[in-house]
């Protein structure tokens, strides 16, 4: 047993790594919108279900594996998120300390992301399951090498503006996140009506900025210099140091109970995840170049209403606003950096970088999904899902998102699981999300309006044997 889960593991560390190297902007803020294809077609849901929905969904639940069979899983998805930023015109045009970004309307490129996943269980004595999953799970991935040139005053000092090519003056510039995870998870019943699931979430990161060297002022590096009497030294850890990574951990648990035949509810809750440091941007994002991965929680009810047609329902909260690079708004710079607003001198923890750095603005995303599955024959299941999630983006943050527009609210998903003649399982699942925007005044120029506007579709085929 031990060295078959052995060699299993070293498959899914190898998946895993594939999954490491891709990119994607995810959907819920940078959460995807569910796990597995099964989960995905209806919205992400199935908290509270007891269908055998396969090893993946341990992800979403650990105390769901104990309905999964003895089985391999692995699935592929086809991402592609459209992004772009809208700038206005600007009466101040890079004049009186203002930094403008160039007028007009610019796409994102890199429109296509790769997503695979893998999971396996096994069956132990007592109903007792360990699982092995290993996915990805989101990102924030913008490449802007269209752009219209920035106005600004590179020295402070109200000389002529100049203009200078990149979204921020400094080339191409955007970010590309990458998170991947493996759980191990291990599930049992207390009885027919009661399971169980708990065990560590290992995570990977790797991050990458560029583009954004014109911010080092407003470093915290460059503010304690300055503070200090040393004067301006470089800010070697902002921008275009290519990817840094990062190693962490938390833990995941669930539980599922049946209130009768018909009706069962979940509850699962996955840890924040403590991550080192991206020492390569320790002067872009807060606390030296923190960025934990939030903490989520998740409750589900499912319901049988026909022998044939199974409706979940699922709430899903997810934690951005403790996350300081993260959570933190741009305002932090007005309010605690002196380099941004000379009156705080020496004040530089609002700095970038800073133990209460500036960061993304973003708030808490609750989503609310609502799912179906319709089993047409013993041998095909269709499955519906619409969910529902207010954008994490606040209007006066919009500036700094224009690296990481995460904008969706809406997700319609569709999907078809068939049991093959082998008995394997092969599922499809459709997801699109309609474009959504949000707009708000530029924090460095109040005379230029920015709009964020994003739309997706993703496509998963995974295979069960």
């Amino acid at each position: 047993m031990f060295g078959k889960i052995g060699k299993a593991s070293a498959w899914l560390l190898a998946t895993g790594m594939f999954v490491f190297s891709a990119s994607a902007l995810a959907t819920n803020g940078y959460f995807t919108h569910g796990v597995g294809a099964q989960s995905k077609a209806m919205a992400g849901t199935g908290i509270g279900s007891n269908e055998d929905m396969g090893p993946i969904i341990g992800a979403t639940n650990p105390a769901l594996t104990v309905f999964a069979g003895d089985d391999w899983e692995v699935g592929l998805s086809i991402f592609s998120p459209r992004r772009s930023y809208t700038a206005s015109s600007s009466q101040a045009m890079g004049n009186g300390g203002a930094f403008t970004v160039g007028e007009g309307k610019f796409d994102s490129d890199s429109e296509w992301f790769p997503i695979p996943y893998v999971a396996k269980s096994w069956k132990l004595q007592n109903d007792k399951t360990l699982t092995f999953s290993f996915y990805g799970r989101g990102g924030m991935n913008t490449d802007w090498d269209e752009y219209g040139d920035a106005m600004f005053d590179p020295t402070g000092q109200g000389s002529t503006p100049i203009s200078a090519p990149g979204v921020f003056g400094d080339g191409d510039a955007g970010v590309d996140l990458v998170q991947a995870f493996l759980n191990i998870n291990y599930a049992g019943k207390l009885n027919d009506r009661f399971a169980w699931g708990i065990g560590p979430v290992l995570a990977f990161q790797s991050f990458e900025s560029k583009g954004i060297a014109t911010f080092a002022g407003f470093a915290q590096t460059f503010a304690d210099s300055i503070a200090s009497g040393g004067g301006p030294i470089p800010v070697p850890n902002l921008s275009g140091n290519g990817h840094d990574t990062s190693v962490g951990w938390g833990f995941a648990g669930g539980i599922w109970g049946a209130l009768s035949d018909r009706f069962s509810v979940g509850l699962a809750y996955t840890s924040e995840m403590s991550m080192d440091e991206f020492s390569d941007y320790s002067d872009l994002y807060a606390e030296r170049g923190g960025f934990d991965i939030p903490a989520s929680i998740r409750g589900g009810i499912s319901f049988l209403a026909t022998d044939t047609l199974r409706v979940n329902f699922d709430i899903e909260q997810v934690g951005y606003s403790d996350i300081d690079s993260v959570g933190n708004p741009m305002m932090n710079l007005a309010t605690g950096c002196f380099t941004a607003n000379p009156s705080l001198f020496p004040e530089t923890s609002g700095c970038l970088g800073g133990g209460n750095g500036a960061g993304f603005g973003w708030d808490d995303v609750t989503a609310y999904k609502l799912g179906f599955a319709w089993q047409t024959d013993e041998n095909n299941t269709w499955r519906f899902g619409y969910s529902y999630a207010d954008q994490p983006i606040q209007e006066a943050d919009v500036l700094f998102n224009i690296l990481a527009p995460g904008v969706m609210e809406q997700h319609f998903t569709l999907g078809w699981s068939s049991r093959r003649a082998n008995g394997g399982l092969l599922t499809l699942a459709l997801m699109y999300a309609p474009e959504e925007e949000v707009s708000g005044l530029s924090m460095f120029d109040p005379t230029q309006t920015i709009k964020l506007e994003m739309n997706q579709f993703e496509f998963e085929v995974a295979y069960r044997w």
